[in-house]
């Protein structure tokens, strides 16, 4: 990673989540919960359609942070869940992450982070930081 600046926006990566990856994500879990496999369940308890472990969502944000500084640079990371992202049956539906720049200083970088789905923010606080030299 180049030096970084205050200030300076991240290049975002879009990470893709469909059906088969929740069920992968559910077997590796643990997490059969039917919200994020069964659409009629999902459906009868008011969600629009299957949504995405929530787990799921925050792992791929952090996945974007140890992306862009390397694993072993991250020092925190955190958000909050404030929306679902729904996944129809068939779809390919993209989760897009990007970054800016915050507080620089004692050798560590302070990033925001912002997770969008369909044009919808689905982390809300989401921050992490990250070593730099």
């Amino acid at each position: 990673m180049s030096q970084l600046v205050t200030g300076q926006e991240l290049p975002a990566q879009t990470f893709i989540i469909n059906r088969a990856l929740l069920l992968k994500y559910a077997d590796a879990s643990g997490d059969q919960n039917p919200i994020h496999q069964d659409e009629a369940f999902a459906k009868s308890v008011g969600l629009p359609d299957v949504i995405a472990h929530g787990m799921l969502t925050m792992g791929l944000a952090g996945k974007y942070l140890s992306d862009i500084s390397g694993a072993e640079n991250v020092l925190e990371f955190s958000a909050k869940f404030i929306k679902p992202v729904v996944v129809p049956a068939n779809t390919d539906v993209s989760l897009i992450v990007s970054g800016k720049v915050g507080e620089i200083t004692d050798g560590m970088a302070k990033i925001e982070l912002l997770a969008m789905c369909n044009e919808v923010k689905v982390l809300g606080v989401a921050k992490g930081a990250i070593k730099v030299k």
